[in-house]
């Protein structure tokens, strides 16, 4: 299988990292960080957030997507979070 098709899936969910990129204000930015949060704190997953408002490139990349949810630094999913997904993605 190609290695950009390939989940990695040897990983636990405690050696992930969930990113949110979102910025201040925005409703939908703090219902992801809501779902992100129960399940990351749950599976033992490491957060960060990102706000696009800081940062000239991710408002670029970014802006049209928000929120936006990286695992290990690749795009998952943008202005939802489904929680079952988000979890089948950490492995749990």
């Amino acid at each position: 299988m190609s290695p950009l098709l390939r989940r990695d899936d040897k990983k636990k969910p405690a050696d992930r990292t969930v990113t949110l990129i979102g910025k201040p204000g925005c409703h939908l930015c703090d219902d992801a960080r809501e779902v992100i949060l129960r399940v990351t704190g749950e599976l033992g997953a490491a957060f960060e957030e990102k706000d696009i408002t800081q940062d000239e490139e991710l408002y670029r990349k970014y802006w049209e997507q928000i929120p936006v949810t990286l695992i290990d630094g690749r795009q998952h999913d943008f202005w939802r979070v489904d929680e079952r997904r988000l979890r089948a993605s950490l492995g749990a």
